[in-house]
């Protein structure tokens, strides 16, 4: 398993090349390549097959590390 980057490395491909084959949204297909976004199993399909390679043969996982805000959430006017 390899990162997406680095089979768009091997075929030459832009994330605007990339986007365009997978028929997906250009700032959608840099946030998973740069790993800031996971995909769901059918943009997954359509990225591998863009690429020639099997969703299985790419590790989908995120790169940036997600970080926790705190908040109290619904709740207004309390404070924490």
């Amino acid at each position: 398993m390899k990162p997406i980057a680095s089979y768009m490395e091997l075929r030459g491909l832009s994330v605007i090349q990339l986007a365009a084959a997978a028929g997906l949204d250009r700032k959608l297909v840099n946030a998973i390549v740069k790993g800031n976004f996971t995909p769901s199993p059918p943009q997954r399909q359509r990225l591998a097959a863009a690429l020639g390679v099997s969703t299985s043969d790419i590790s989908w996982g995120h790169a940036v590390p997600v970080q926790h805000m705190r908040g109290n959430g619904p709740q207004v006017g309390r404070s924490t």
